[in-house]
């Protein structure tokens, strides 16, 4: 391992992990030996720095770079390739930069060949061509968490400061930020919306249109656009030098995560409600979908601060016995119980289908660091096998699995590689820490 290799190596650790010991001191020590003895874990982070020198795109059948997906493969990327690399890629968000502030989901070379029928254009940068699927809302915190990322890892804080069209890369994300309160926040809960989809999915129902907003799109609020928000809201505070604006980002945390709780949170069985309409429900009648148990924002809501300990032991004994029920193989899988057939359109139209009860990594991954960074060591580690073992298997970072634990989607899906690399880590770096 080189000196570079090292220190952001010990960078990731120390950004990422807080967990604490909760077994006897006996069962740490053997926990922490059977972590460091594990070769597989070594197999995966040396597959994983492989297929991040290939390139940012979200992976094969993807020629895109999504923010999104950077999000979670960007501090895997700062160990695989030059970061001057990741500062180039991550400032081409800022140059596609709208003029009201919104930020684009991906982009391509220009002179690339795409489909997509409403491409996004700057004249700030005229070689990409960007994309959008405007049913999300996480385009923007996203890259507000990806730059705090960039800068934990590397040090580097003088992308704060680059000047793009007259503003500087921090004045960009604030007006990003603003751009989030003025079209996409809703003064009667005092929180962040978006069309209706599945969990953290880009998929809406009812609907051929299925990536963008149009007439026929209901609006709602859910758990993962909030905690999305809340997450870039602290990263800002760590990347400001204003006192001020610190002041009003916290204000602003402190009363999102408190609508959060009072409105999203269900208290009595001690997990978020779907979806709050902000007009009609379009859920068919007979389906009660206060029952639907949302993985992969839970996972983001623990990483917010939403959840104390013991509701996250809640949370992964519901994940756990989710995929029982459904003979999933991971607490990757997305939803439980799936949504009706012909809900959605298309594949997604079947349970068990992509967003509709799939099983991915990409956030399966996420919930792990989280119980790993909360003191759940062995319940990480033991969770994480299963997710390691197909990895081995398949010969590659598959998006998503279907039942059967069948591989789909993208054989080479990047941010499934970073999840996992960066729940590595944290395990590796508490078993050390137990000597």
């Amino acid at each position: 391992m080189n000196l570079r290799h090292f220190l952001l190596t010990l960078a990731l650790c120390m950004s990422t992990f807080s967990a604490t010991a909760v077994y006897a001191e006996g069962g740490n020590k053997r926990l922490a030996a059977t972590i460091l003895n594990d070769k597989s874990l070594n197999v995966i982070d040396s597959m994983a720095l492989h297929l991040l020198t290939k390139g940012f795109n979200a992976g094969s059948g993807y020629s895109e770079v999504w923010i999104r997906d950077f999000n979670t493969f960007a501090e895997l990327a700062c160990m695989a390739v030059p970061t001057s690399n990741v500062k180039e890629a991550l400032l081409v968000f800022f140059k596609l930069q709208q003029s009201n502030g919104e930020i684009v989901d991906g982009y391509v070379l220009a002179n690339s060949h795409y489909e997509d029928t409403h491409p996004y254009f700057s004249d700030l940068d005229k070689t990409h061509v960007g994309f959008k699927n405007t049913v999300e809302t996480d385009q923007e915190t996203s890259l507000i968490q990806t730059i705090s990322k960039y800068i934990k890892m590397t040090g580097d804080r003088s992308i704060l400061s680059v000047q793009i069209g007259g503003k500087t890369v921090y004045e960009r994300m604030k007006i990003a930020l603003n751009y989030l309160l003025k079209e996409r926040y809703n003064k009667r809960y005092g929180l962040i919306f978006g069309a209706t989809t599945s969990d953290w999915g880009d998929v809406q129902p009812l609907d051929d249109q299925v990536v963008d907003i149009d007439d026929k799109t209901d609006f709602a609020i859910d758990v993962y656009d909030n905690a999305m928000f809340l997450i870039a809201l602290d990263d800002l505070c760590g990347m400001s030098a204003n006192a001020q604006d610190v002041k009003q980002f916290k204000a602003l945390h402190a009363q999102v995560a408190k609508n959060v709780r009072k409105y999203l949170w269900d208290k009595k069985h001690q997990k978020f409600i779907p979806h709050i309409y902000l007009d009609k429900n379009p859920v068919p009648k007979g389906f009660d979908e206060s029952k639907v148990f949302y993985h992969g924002g839970t996972a983001i809501a623990i990483e917010a601060g939403l959840l104390n300990k013991q509701e996250i032991a809640h949370s992964n004994r519901q994940m756990l016995e989710n995929c029982a029920k459904s003979g999933m193989a991971t607490i990757g899988l997305t939803i439980y119980p799936t949504y009706p057939i012909g809900y959605f359109h298309g594949g997604m139209a079947q349970p068990y289908i992509y967003q509709n009860g799939g099983d991915w990594t990409w956030f399966g991954g996420r919930m792990i660091q989280q119980l790993a960074k909360h003191g759940f060591v062995q319940e990480a580690y033991q969770e994480v096998r299963p997710m390691i073992d197909r990895v081995l298997k398949n010969k590659g970072f598959y998006e998503w699995y279907g039942q059967g634990n069948i591989p789909n989607g993208s054989g080479n899906f990047k941010g499934s590689a970073g999840v996992l690399y960066k729940a590595i880590q944290i395990l590796k770096d508490w078993a050390r820490a137990q000597k």
